[in-house]
């Protein structure tokens, strides 16, 4: 095959914070269980001992419910999961999902978009969390009891949750652009934030945990003939907003567009 020129022509940068609306439970996988420890206990920063939010888990979260949406099919195990994942190039030219989150290595060049960092608890809700001395740093403790259907014998158990009302920031979502389609396909992004929201992030979501919100968004973006300028946009909301507004507004997601193919120079 031919070689490619690669030029990164452009990057859009989402910052905000995340809400939990109901208690958040990101798992930290399986550990040695102390006695009278928790079963399952959240990941944790190990410098400042306080949860946060993996970019992993976002990432992974939207990845997955926009496979659903778009209806892929799943055909590339991971471990234990199965993803959608193109095996073939002409299938990936055609595939949206996979320009966005990119693939597993494959014979052909291919450029991953979306980039999300790790969300760190946000200073102002741990100072919150602090002064409420919550049943552990920053958690709580919330009991679950599983009923035997045929014995009816009672077995209890603790998950750890980062309370309702927490707030994670800042949040940054990094989007590069190599051709005019990224675009449009930036747009698949603010789609899986949203399936997000009208979803649940993290785990025990059946059981109420993991409602959350993105909060305090903007949107700002660098071009390649002037890498040093960062522009940001104003949109019918003004500079920051929240996910519903931007989504539930043609003449918002209208004018985001425009923005972004003139501040890019890609009209």
């Amino acid at each position: 095959m031919a070689d490619r020129e690669i030029t990164l022509l452009g990057r859009v940068l989402v910052r905000g914070r995340i809400v939990a609306e109901t208690g958040l439970h990101i798992g930290a996988g399986s550990g040695t269980l102390a006695i009278g420890g928790m079963d399952n206990p959240v990941v944790r920063d190990p410098l400042t001992n306080q949860p946060y939010i993996p970019g992993s888990s976002l990432r992974g979260k939207m990845r997955s419910l926009l496979e659903r949406a778009l209806g892929l099919p799943q055909n590339y195990p991971i471990s234990q999961v199965t993803i959608h994942a193109c095996r073939r190039e002409e299938e990936y030219g055609r595939c949206e999902l996979c320009h966005v989150f990119g693939i597993p290595a494959q014979s052909w060049s291919s450029q991953t978009r979306l980039l999300v960092r790790d969300i760190p608890l946000h200073p102002d809700s741990a100072r919150q969390l602090e002064e409420a001395r919550t049943d552990l740093p920053y958690t709580e403790a919330k009991w679950e009891v599983a009923i035997d259907r045929v014995t009816s014998a009672a077995t209890p158990r603790q998950m750890e949750r980062v309370p309702a009302g927490a707030f994670f920031g800042p949040m940054e979502l990094s989007f590069a652009l190599y051709e005019r389609e990224d675009l449009r396909r930036f747009e698949l992004l603010l789609q899986g934030m949203q399936l997000v929201e009208e979803d649940y992030l993290g785990g025990q979501g059946s059981r109420g945990s993991g409602k959350v919100t993105f909060r305090d968004l903007s949107v700002s973006c660098r071009a390649r003939d002037n890498w040093e300028e960062v522009r940001t946009w104003s949109g019918p909301h003004g500079p920051t907003f929240t996910l519903a507004e931007l989504m539930g507004s043609s003449e918002a997601i209208g004018s985001l567009r425009r923005w972004l193919a003139s501040s890019l120079h890609m009209e």
